[in-house]
């Protein structure tokens, strides 16, 4: 089996880079040949089991797709984007890494690999709906994104849909929440400071809180995230019929919550390294966010969250990224 892996040099795409090399398989098949992409060139896993490449490529460009397409990739995992914060700031370069890369990859797979259609795992977001909500926001809910980043990754999903039902490929669509706690650098998601208020006072530095205590949102760890990936390139497609994609499961938290998750984890000395500086753009941005969700209809096919509280979240990102140890 060949794996495709675009964005293989963020976060979730080392990650789950790592998890396929410690397994060496795709559920039953064993993985012969990986194939890394991102814009910037992923590092090579050492030790790996199998044949490893990796590149410097930007899909959005003229031809670049069909150049990765050569070896006729069994799974392809499309995780490439820019982050909300930078879609929403730059309309232009959302559109063109956001739709027209995803649009030039689906176009080139119809064209490069007629008669062997991949299965394509996308990672969608749960910003593709927008308020008013109800309760709880199920699958069946209307797209009505409030943002650029959420308007683009909603257009992805239907032409992802309208590929797989026409066979040009297998597809399915995975609106990942947001994942916490990221390990590195704040990036320029909107959605970051739920990550910095826990990973800066774990690092013994400060975290800045820019909205309200109140703010209510839905969570996954990054070992939860790489899960649903891999489940995703295995499950048996037939069980979605028309409706390829689907809400993952997650924790739905205010952030009041998680800084007292974090006060029990860590103590209060790590809880005090939160500063409040509100932001009134970030805070409009998350003010359209969804905050709760009936991910059901993943759960009955099997998608599994990792974690039982918020706690939990903490505790992975401290015995995976800080060697079990906090500053």
């Amino acid at each position: 089996m060949h794996v495709l892996i675009l964005g293989a040099a963020g976060m979730i795409g080392r990650k789950l880079t790592a998890r396929l090399v410690a397994d060496a398989s795709l559920g039953r098949r064993a993985i012969e040949r990986l194939t890394l992409i991102d814009i910037a060139t992923p590092q090579v896993p050492a030790r790996a089991p199998f044949p490893v490449a990796a590149e410097a490529c930007d899909v959005a460009a003229p031809g670049a797709a069909e150049q990765m397409l050569i070896g006729k990739p069994d799974v392809i995992f499309h995780l490439a984007a820019i982050v909300s914060g930078e879609a929403e700031a730059d309309f232009d370069k959302g559109l063109r890494s956001n739709l027209d890369g995803t649009r030039r990859l689906l176009d080139a797979i119809r064209g490069e690999m007629a008669g062997h259609p991949p299965r394509v795992v996308f990672t969608s977001s749960i910003a593709v709906f927008g308020a008013p909500f109800p309760d709880a926001i199920p699958d069946s809910y209307h797209h009505t994104p409030l943002t650029s980043y959420g308007t683009q990754k909603a257009i992805c999903e239907l032409l992802l849909a309208d590929y797989s039902r026409r066979g040009f490929l297998d597809g399915i669509g995975i609106r990942l929440p947001t994942i916490c706690v990221r390990p590195g650098k704040p990036n320029k998601a909107a959605s970051g400071f739920f990550s910095g208020i826990i990973r800066e006072p774990l690092n013994g530095e400060e975290g800045l809180l820019p909205v309200g205590e109140g703010v209510r949102h839905w969570h996954a760890s990054p070992r939860s995230a790489v899960g649903f990936l891999i489940h995703a390139a295995t499950i048996d497609t037939g069980s979605l019929a028309d409706r390829r994609n689907l809400t993952m499961p997650g924790l739905s938290v205010t952030v009041a919550e998680q800084i007292a998750a974090l006060r029990r984890v860590a103590g209060e000395r790590v809880a005090g390294r939160i500063r409040r500086e509100p932001d009134p753009v970030i805070a409009r941005i998350v003010e359209g966010w969804p905050r709760n969700f009936d991910a059901e209809r993943a759960g009955k096919l099997g998608f599994t969250l990792l974690e039982r509280e918020f706690d939990d979240i903490i505790r992975f990102h401290i015995d995976d990224e800080l060697g079990g140890r906090v500053s």
